[in-house]
């Protein structure tokens, strides 16, 4: 060794000597190791600066993102740790700065190797191969001379304890590799020495230019980083992010492939021995998506380890603080120890160990979270498979809700996906502990076992309470769904209970069900607090056991190294501790998830709604081809059960519904219930077919569409709401007959298409639609009517009774085989051979007013929330009401206790650097007292706030659904704001809140001690928070953004399962699945695109935070050693250091809270701003006591100049209206569609604005009364049967003060007392949501029942017999006649024959009062309206 001399010994002539051979002169041997880095720098820089232009690659795509050479990701790994290794190298260099060529050739390596990098990553993403070369060259010449110098320390003597000879073979080995790295490029590409060279083509993804999510396809770097991200996020701060920009998913990452993934893995488990036994779903998931989680489970291990670097770097920086190293003569070689011991280096470790701690860690969490988005993705593909195959009567018999369905799209997937994103740490954290453990036995003993056995012994306490609160979720989650189903129910009934003033009785009915979703909130709460106070007091406990048995075992201090060190260890603890109870609450809800969805089934037997009991029964048909067919009966007899038969929506229990193939394959199908897509009027028509200018004109034609589009702001391409919420119910039907009539199918189903829709348009779409559009194209048409005027266009009649055919055949065949049956229809028909008139195409100007009214209030609602969107100022203020619903003493608790108890952790930790100086009873006595403090604290904290979170959610569901039911009908009534109040007001936004506070007080007293520590450390601050401001300046804006298009696109996704299962038999009919089928793969990519780009946007701010937070500790670290020899303690310095490694830690939190929060408080401000509408005026001006209590007892209506509108901005729809009507008088009003009669019906129960005239009946004005008192003394029938789940009784009699005598009777009115007394439980009988068990016609007859129980001298029946067949429907007007006999009757006709009989009629016209007499003296005027309508049709 002392032949080896080195440049810079001024002691002897040596150092340049070369006497004994070139290569035996360690100066010319670095000097040589400088050659091959030059030589890079020398060939590289010019091609690299002066350019060679992008003309050189030969193929053009879209993203400069194409990396294609083999070994790419290995390259940069290789070239990531060549670059550490000459950090190491300057390092160990550097210590003796009077040798200059000990680190000169590793600093031009470090730059040489960054070089090296930059110019591979260009060559690459140019396609310019050949220039690769100067890179092999390189390698080459490196690996020689550094292989050289390995060489000569070998033969001198030198060896592996001398870490110079460590870091030379490491290089060798590393230019060794990356020489092999550029062979195999040579070998696959054949660039150079091979005549053919490989032609390559881009990924597809990279040719699509929708493609924008660029993470699978950009490098290493980029990756980590998330730097391609970086145009994205600051070009939000100029311009919105829009769904065009984020565009298109990769292909892999797709809902059909992955779908397609996971169908395979779970069919691949179908045993041909046992093919009944079900394949499991969790392993088809592991073998769809294991092997990313295994990688992401690998990162997270890698993270875990290094996580550890930073307590062990702050023990050797505070162990070796004020130790000098000693240097041996002039040449000296040091080991790794010596390297290891110096504050300076151990500061940097810390730095690059954090910065590759987090990289791993952002690397694990996206892993994770794009194998999760793919899984949702496909699940919802195979959810949807299974909802397109579920029977009708798994939907009509309450076992399949779409409350359930859209629990198990919008919940239940994002329950698997988080659980998913969650699995690493499942093997993660008992690693994590273990180490945590061992580290601390190493540093101080028996005693941190001691306090490692609280944490043991305390995680069965833990693991109770997770499992406890995972039951108490899913029991909440019970309650929760209860309770928005019965507020479904009033939102879609809200007109009939006003009119019934029966609002407060169901408000009490939701607040019942609240209370038990309350009674479990608050047990969630509890468990949740208990949680969160257990994950923060048990490293305190654990702190305090450790040091306090230290004390007593050892009878002595523990040195700051050990102490400050062992505290950073309990820090790292913390995360596994949370995140246990975390993971068992999500494994648990992911269990629930799988809940599995009924599959079709099919019986053999009769036909059946899925009960024993056969609906219909010997049912023998023949539906001739190319003719019309008409199927009619009374209400509940069948018909439409008939055609969902034929359709295969029934179970089949015996026989069998032949189709030829070429009839089957679809059918175009109008439902009696008008199903619409969230979709424009277009779209709803044409329904997925090729759009025929010709033949759409025809079918707008045919069912007198033209005059409602022409009303509509965008004609045809007005989206026209969600189940078409802005139509009436004839424009509805109308669109749906129209669609049915459009598609090129060869039969037609029509299920009632006349219901909803007045005698001039029925006897339009008749002609012009299914006898003229229809019959002329030779289509085979099913229509169930109970129109029987019409049966003389049937080719083919069938009649039903009682769930069998009773008769069929052509009209005369039943004139002549069942003269009693003609005779009877011939008596209801009442037709006239009459040639029909044609319609008046001129519109009322009321329905031009309905139509614009609905879309005047939706464009009027947009803008409201556009001019939200633009108020994001007063965030502050929002989250200021929002707590103080919660309460000011819950508040006030929340503010101090959270302040205390981080001041308390301070001096709990400032106290622990007090005992490392000097050891006393006392000091530990106050210790103690104060680590007791901290855990008392711990909890209050954790009770308040999630007490305030429940407080706030309790008084804002109770105000939101009050304000919901008491506002006037206009407006509009959104589930949404129900779901997202209770959900998110509850759900999410306390744990945010406590985040936020906690994450920022955290790192706010980090911040603080590090300054206090060492006050040099404010200086570097100032660029340190300018970074900061402008990271989480761009990312709320983009954050904000993405999140609005997360939310928007998830909307779509909910409506489209809702509508699908809603309109499962038409889209069957149509044979329509595989379109919705793609529809649903779309939306759900849409999706994912905004939640992937959104997850992605929170990696880029916490890679950027975390470096930031290794930057901090970097910083405090020099800081502190600096300032080491200027009295500062070193237990001060572990002490500045320890609160330095939790800033990295919580500052990206900080950032994601309050972007969070943002988005959150947006919505508490939408739910305020709903809070603040007007709600309707209960009280009126007349004390209740002054109404007599049998009022009104006559029935005598006065109406004296009465003008009425919807709305304040609207004009009239009721213009200067003069009527008397005597009591006990029964009047018929009539006019066509939209000419003001409903409104006047509404009028009478002051639902409208009458803001002119007034309506008088018994002598009170009804404007001075009260409106609970006015609307409870009236009853009506609407034209829309509205039923709700419960019992026949409640529906009857929902305030229960009438006998079971008084309903029978009703029923037996309403015809239908045998029915009800043939279904179990009789009056207590069950009714499903909706009355969906029931016939619509058998609706409208329970409606007609619920009138007569009330027994109001007044009466009024708004077009209420629309769904019912003409038999019954004399029967009733009869009935009607007898029992009111006494007393008043309005009816509202859309038949006017059903009115002939009545003592008055009023005839509206556009809004006004034209004709006013009795039936008789008005037809004895030809002229008259009234004549005119009648001889037309009756």
């Amino acid at each position: 060794m002392a032949g080896l001399s080195f440049c810079g010994n001024n002691v002897t002539k040596n150092a340049y000597s070369v006497d004994t051979g070139m290569l035996n002169n360690g100066c010319f041997v670095d000097a040589l190791n400088l050659v091959p880095h030059v030589f890079l720098l020398f060939i590289t820089f010019p091609i690299l600066f002066i350019g060679w232009g992008s003309q050189s690659s030969k193929v053009q795509i879209h993203h400069n993102t194409w990396l294609h050479f083999p070994g790419h990701n290995l390259r940069w790994i290789l070239t990531f740790t060549l670059l550490f290794v000459h950090v190491c190298e300057i390092a160990e260099g550097i210590m003796d700065t009077n040798h200059l060529h000990l680190f000169m050739p590793a600093f031009m390596g470090f730059i040489a190797a960054t070089t090296s990098v930059v110019y591979y990553h260009n060559i690459e993403t140019s396609n310019f191969p050949k220039l690769l070369l100067a890179l092999f060259i390189y390698w080459v010449l490196a690996f020689i001379t550094k292989s050289i110098k390995l060489w000569k320390f070998a033969e001198y003597g030198v060896g592996v304890l001398h870490l110079r000879f460590c870091i030379t073979a490491l290089l060798v080995v590393l230019y060794g590799l990356l020489m092999a790295v550029e062979i195999n490029v040579i070998r696959v590409r054949r660039y150079v020495f091979f005549a053919n060279p490989q032609k390559v083509k881009p990924p597809e993804d990279l040719q699509d230019l929708g493609v924008r999510f660029l993470q699978p396809f950009v490098n290493l770097l980029s990756k980590a980083t998330y730097w391609w991200m970086n145009p994205l996020i600051i070009g939000a701060h100029k311009r919105p992010i829009e769904l065009k920009k984020i565009g298109k998913l990769p292909i892999a990452m797709r809902a059909l492939t992955n779908y397609l993934k996971l169908k395979d893995a779970y069919e691949d488990q179908r045993n041909a021995e046992d093919p009944e036994k079900a394949p499991s779903i969790w392993r088809s998931m592991y073998r769809a998506f294991g092997r990313p989680i295994l990688l992401s489970s690998t990162f997270r291990y890698l993270a875990d380890l290094l996580g550890f670097a930073g307590p062990l770097c702050i023990y050797g920086i505070v162990e070796h603080l004020n130790k000098k190293p000693v240097k041996e003569g002039s040449v000296y070689f040091m080991s790794s120890n010596e390297l290891l011991q110096n504050t300076s280096v151990l500061a940097v470790l810390l730095f690059l160990a954090l910065v590759l701690q987090r990289t791993f860690l952002q690397a694990s969490y996206y892993v994770t979270i794009e194998t999760g988005i793919n899984l949702r993705g496909a699940l919802l593909a195979m959810i949807y498979n299974k909802i397109l195959r579920l029977s009708t009567s798994n939907m009509s018999m309450g076992e399949m809700t779409l409350g359930q369905i859209n629990n198990l799209v919008a919940i239940e997937t994002n329950q698997l996906m988080w659980f998913l994103f969650l699995c690493p740490n499942l093997w993660a954290m008992p690693v994590q502990i273990v180490m945590g453990v061992i580290l601390l036995y190493y540093l101080l003993g028996t005693s941190a076992l001691i306090g490692a056995s609280v944490i043991v012994l305390l995680a069965p306490v833990q693991y109770l309470i997770a499992t406890k609160l995972a039951d108490t979720q899913k029991s909440t989650l019970d309650q929760s769904t209860e309770r928005l189903k019965k507020t479904t129910e009033i939102l879609k009934g809200i007109k009939l209970l006003k009119l019934y003033a029966w609002e407060n009785i169901f408000c009490d009915s939701v607040e019942d069900t609240r209370g038990k979703e309350l009674t479990s909130l608050r047990t969630f709460a509890l468990y949740t607090s208990m949680s969160i106070f257990m994950n923060a007091a048990i490293p305190i406990a654990a702190v305090l056991v450790t040091f306090v048995s230290h004390a007593l075992i050892n009878k002595s201090k523990p040195s700051s190294s050990e102490a400050f060190a062992a505290l950073a260890l309990f820090h790292i603890l913390v995360t596994p501790l949370f995140l246990l109870s975390t993971v068992v609450r999500f494994a648990v809800k992911a269990m629930v998830s799988l809940i599995p969805l009924y599959p079709v089934q099919v019986n053999g037997g009769f036909f059946t709604w899925g009960s024993n009991l056969s609906t219909l029964s010997d049912i023998n048909i023949c539906i001739p081809t190319g003719q019309l067919t008409m199927i009619v009966g009374q209400v509940g007899c069948g018909k439409s059960s008939l055609l969902l038969a034929m359709l295969g929506e029934m179970q089949t229990l015996s026989g069998k519904v032949y189709w030829s193939n070429k009839n089957r394959y679809s059918v175009g199908y109008a439902t009696q219930k008008s199903w619409l897509l969230n979709a424009t009027v277009e779209d709803n028509i044409t329904f997925g077919s090729p759009f025929n200018k010709q033949r759409y004109k025809t079918v707008i034609d045919a069912c007198s569409l033209q005059p409602d589009v022409d009303l509509l702001p965008f004609g045809d391409q007005t989206e026209i709401g969600e189940r078409g919420i802005n139509l009436s119910g004839g424009q509805r039907q109308r669109i749906c007959v129209a669609r049915a009539l459009y598609q090129n199918t060869n039969i037609v189903f029509l299920d009632d298409p006349f219901s909803a829709l007045d005698i001039h348009l029925s006897d339009h779409l008749m002609q012009e639609g299914i006898l003229k559009f229809l019959q002329d194209d030779k289509r085979t048409v099913v229509l169930v009517t109970h129109k029987l005027q019409y049966l003389i266009h049937a080719d083919w009649i069938i009649a039903m009774k009682d769930g069998s055919v009773l008769r069929e055949g052509t009209l005369k065949d039943i004139q002549t085989h069942d003269v009693e049956l003609y005779e009877h229809w011939k008596t209801l028909m009442n037709r006239q051979d009459q040639e029909l008139e044609k319609i008046d195409n001129c519109q009322t100007a009321l329905e031009r007013k309905t139509l614009r009214r609905a879309f005047y209030s939706r464009e009027a609602k947009n803008q409201v929330d556009d001019d939200e969107e633009g108020e994001m100022h007063c965030q502050t203020l929002v989250c200021w009401q929002y707590l103080s619903s919660g309460g000011f003493l819950m508040v006030f608790l929340m503010v101090f206790s959270k302040l205390l108890k981080h001041s308390v952790m301070v001096a709990i930790d400032y106290w622990l650097v007090c005992l490392t100086l000097t050891m006393c009873l006392c000091g530990v006595l106050l210790f103690i007292i104060l680590c007791g403090a901290g855990i008392a604290l711990c909890l209050i904290t954790s009770l308040t706030v999630e007490f305030l979170g429940l407080s706030a959610a309790t008084n804002l569901h109770h105000n939101l659904l009050n304000k919901i039911i008491h506002a006037p009908i206009r407006y509009p009534r959104h589930l949404t704001y129900q779901v997202s109040t209770t959900h998110l007001t509850y759900q999410h936004i306390p744990p945010t809140l406590e985040s936020l506070t906690r994450s920022t007080l955290l790192c706010l007293s980090a911040i603080g001690v590090i300054a206090f520590v060492t006050p040099s450390f404010l200086i570097a601050l100032i660029p340190l928070a300018v970074s900061f401001y402008f990271i989480q300046k761009y990312f709320r804006v983009a954050s904000k953004d993405l999140q609005d298009l997360d939310d928007s696109t998830q909307l779509p996704l909910l409506c489209h399962f809702s509508e699908t299962a809603e309109g499962l038999t038409t889209i069957r009919a149509f044979r329509h699945e595989s379109r919705f089928k793609q529809k649903m793969l779309e939306l759900t990519d849409t999706n994912n695109t905004a939640y992937l780009f959104l997850s992605a946007a929170n990696r880029w701010l916490e890679v950027r935070t975390d470096y930031l937070g290794a930057v901090i500790v970097l910083t405090a670290a020099v800081a502190s050693i600096w300032s080491s020899g200027k009295s500062l303690p070193s237990s001060m310095v572990g002490l500045g250091l320890t609160y330095a490694l939790t800033v990295t830690n919580y500052l990206n939190w900080v950032v994601r809270n309050l972007a969070d929060l943002e988005v959150q408080m947006a919505a508490v401000k939408k739910v305020n701003s709903f809070l603040s509408t007007e709600s309707e005026n209960y009280e009126g001006s007349m004390d209740t006591t002054q109404v007599p209590e049998d009022w009104p007892q006559h029935g005598e209506i006065k109406i004296q100049d009465l003008c009425v509108r919807y709305d304040p901005l609207l004009k009239p729809v009721l213009k200067h209206v003069n009527a008397y009507i005597n009591p006990g008088q029964k009047v018929g009003i009539c006019g066509r569609t939209g000419s003001g009669k409903s409104s006047l019906s509404l009028a009478f129960f002051n639902m409208v604005d009458v803001f002119e005239g007034r309506i008088i009946i018994d002598g009170i004005d009804i404007c001075k009364l009260p409106l609970q008192t006015l609307r409870s003394r009236l009853s009506i029938i609407l034209q829309d049967p509205v039923l709700f789940s419960g019992s026949i009784r409640f529906n009857l009699d929902p305030e229960r003060t009438c006998t079971d005598d008084r309903l029978w009777e009703a029923l037996e009115i309403a015809q239908l007392k045998n029915m009800v007394k043939a279904l179990s439980g009789g009056l207590d009988a069950v009714v499903t949501e909706g009355g969906e068990n029931f016939s619509v016609g058998q609706r409208q007859l329970f409606c007609l029942a619920r009138a007569f129980v009330r027994k109001s001298s007044i009466l009024i029946m708004d077009e209420a017999t629309a769904s019912i067949d003409m038999a019954t429907e004399n029967v009733l007007q009869k009935v009607v006649m007898t029992a009111f006999a006494d007393r008043t009757v309005v009816t509202i006709a859309h038949l006017v024959s059903s009115i002939l009989e009545a003592e008055q009629v009023l005839v509206f016209s556009a809004g006004q009062l034209v004709e006013c007499d009795s039936a008789v003296n008005l037809l004895a005027q030809q002229d008259s309206l009234f004549s005119v309508l009648v001889r037309t049709h009756k």
